[in-house]
């Protein structure tokens, strides 16, 4: 793995510190009234779209409230603003764990940020549960048992769209724009690992960045690579973008976007219903923007979360529902864990998880943890948007995921 200069800069000075702070408040015993959850999110800056992970979170956490809370206690949702910082995360959660005394950090959002704060909640031995990040290097259960992923792994994605190439397209030529950092590494390194020798099929591939100005530059690269399938790494926001270029272009591949990007209100749409008709992806939670659902009780019930409780977000968007889900996630553990919520018994209970099935999850899609096991949900289905809704093919994929070796 690849670490910037930074990112070291930033964990030396989290174990530097260690040695200097106070262990008192990682011992006190749970207050009887309240759990109070740490979270620190990109409500600002380049990646600011994912804030609405936290804010429904939040949101969800108002409607545990006003049911009862959790084993008679309420929850306290603590969520912060990083701007997409690393550094300025370590700082935050340094301050919900020693200020706020949260009993855990759930859910907080990107690689980086997780990475930077890893090593001081494992030193501190606060849960670091469902991080909002597909990194495998942040479900290392033997190296850093406070510290639990959540969402499939980024790398075994990128290896289910090897797989279904090799099995569709094995001669086609390819081309890949990927987002340049730790996230779209991952999903092109995953893609690599697949493909094998089949790589001297990919033409060309194009590190873009967030702000990247010149898309239109690299579409057209990548069209006069004569390729015939085009796997797009990277946000929502940026796939609507390449899609609607390449059909400006009159270019019409076979296109892959990763899940992240596979959302109907918020990157289908935007580049042109008939546009997106055609495009695969790899999904693991429902669309709430998918007319597929709409009878569905499970979304029914989203639907009257949204309208009653955080009615300042569409429902159509993919972001919430998946703060949605893995607050539904934490929930059970929470549940589980009874009258005791030691921190211990909070990991215990994350690593205790068995065929359970969050309510917006596609069907089959299951959730199991063990103490070895850190990977959560390690299932997806293939899709294929005909123009209005996601339609699955092939069976739920388990098979591409395998956990990690422990560091």
């Amino acid at each position: 793995m690849r670490v910037s200069g930074r990112m070291l800069f930033v964990l030396m000075v989290a174990l530097a510190s260690l040695g200097a702070m106070s262990q008192e408040r990682a011992d006190q015993p749970t207050a009887d009234n309240e759990i109070r959850i740490g979270n620190v999110m990109p409500y600002s800056g380049p990646l600011s779209e994912f804030g609405a992970i936290g804010q429904a979170e939040a949101a969800y956490f108002d409607m545990v409230n006003a049911r009862g809370g959790i084993n008679g206690r309420k929850i306290r949702f603590i969520t912060r603003d990083d701007n997409s910082d690393p550094t300025t995360a370590l700082e935050l959660t340094r301050n919900l764990v020693e200020t706020d005394d949260v009993h855990l950090m759930f859910g907080s959002f990107g690689t980086p940020g997780n990475l930077a704060t890893r090593w001081y909640l494992n030193a501190k031995k606060i849960p670091q549960l469902f991080v909002a990040s597909g990194d495998e290097e942040l479900s290392q259960a033997k190296a850093f048992p406070w510290t639990m992923g959540w969402q499939p792994s980024f790398r075994s994605e990128g290896r289910i769209y090897a797989n279904y190439l090799q099995a569709y397209y094995p001669r086609k030529k390819i081309v890949v724009p990927w987002q340049n950092d730790q996230f779209g590494r991952a999903l092109l390194k995953g893609m690599e690992e697949g493909l094998g020798d089949l790589n001297r099929l990919v033409l060309v591939d194009i590190a873009f960045d967030i702000a990247d100005e010149h898309l239109d530059g690299h579409v057209s690269i990548l069209k006069r690579a004569g390729a015939d399938i085009f796997v797009f790494l990277g946000v929502p926001s940026t796939a609507s973008k390449v899609i609607k270029l390449a059909a400006a272009m009159k270019w019409r591949p076979v296109f892959i976007v990763n899940d992240a990007s596979a959302s109907i209100a918020n990157a289908m749409a935007p580049a042109g219903l008939e546009n997106s008709s055609g495009v695969i992806s790899a999904a693991f939670l429902k669309d709430p923007s998918d007319p597929a659902w709409k009878d569905d009780p499970a979304m029914k019930d989203w639907f009257t979360f949204m309208d009653k409780y955080h009615h300042d977000e569409s429902t159509n968007s993919s972001a919430a529902l998946y703060g949605y889900a893995a607050a539904e996630a934490l929930t059970q553990v929470l549940k589980q864990c009874g009258d005791d919520l030691s921190r211990e018994n909070i990991m215990r209970q994350a690593a205790s998880l068995r065929n359970y099935q969050p309510s917006v999850a596609l069907p089959n899609i299951r959730m199991n943890t063990s103490p070895n096991s850190y990977l959560p949900i390690r299932q997806m289905r293939l899709v294929q948007f005909d123009g209005r809704s996601w339609q699955p093919f092939g069976d739920v994929i388990e098979t591409a995921f395998t956990e990690g070796a422990a560091r």
